[in-house]
């Protein structure tokens, strides 16, 4: 049988969620979890009009926040740290253990740092000339005495 690969640098959003959902069959059959949801907040002004949102997932004690952005003309308003609260509650009461997230040197690091992120590794040349930065936050359990002593309120970040 001859195999047949055709280029396609345009796959549609429906053909890029099938994979996705192929992948999580995959991975759920794995690991025995198949607890995925989205996780998603936005900010919109007046008029309706998105202007900052945080989306990612929790899965198997885990979560990711896979987009943050807020509009240029919005920034410096603390958007992002209050979209990122909220992530953080959310992901926690949802029992996640760790939140990932991957930044570049270019975009919010130091903000994910200032909430209580660690780096655990970084990617130099990617972009080229750039860094790709990974950081990690270790939630406390809802259980835990010292949660309140170990990490900020939601809405103090």
């Amino acid at each position: 049988m001859t195999l047949a690969i055709v280029p396609r640098h345009d796959l549609s959003p429906f053909e890029l969620d099938a994979v996705e959902v192929h992948l999580y069959a995959h991975n759920s059959s794995a690991t025995g979890r198949d607890d995925a949801q989205g996780l998603g907040f936005m900010i919109c002004d007046g008029g309706g009009k998105m202007i900052a949102v945080a989306a990612g997932y929790t899965w198997s004690s885990t979560s990711e926040i896979k987009q943050m952005w807020v509009d240029t003309e919005h920034r410096g308003r603390g958007y992002a740290r209050a979209l990122l609260g909220a992530f953080i509650a959310e992901a926690s009461r949802r029992g996640a253990l760790r939140i990932w997230v991957a930044s570049h040197d270019f975009q919010a690091p130091g903000m994910y740092e200032k909430a209580g992120f660690r780096r655990i590794t970084e990617f130099e040349g990617w972009p080229e000339g750039h860094i790709n930065v990974v950081l990690c936050e270790t939630l406390e359990s809802e259980d835990s005495d010292h949660q309140s002593e170990t990490r900020p309120q939601s809405g103090g970040i």
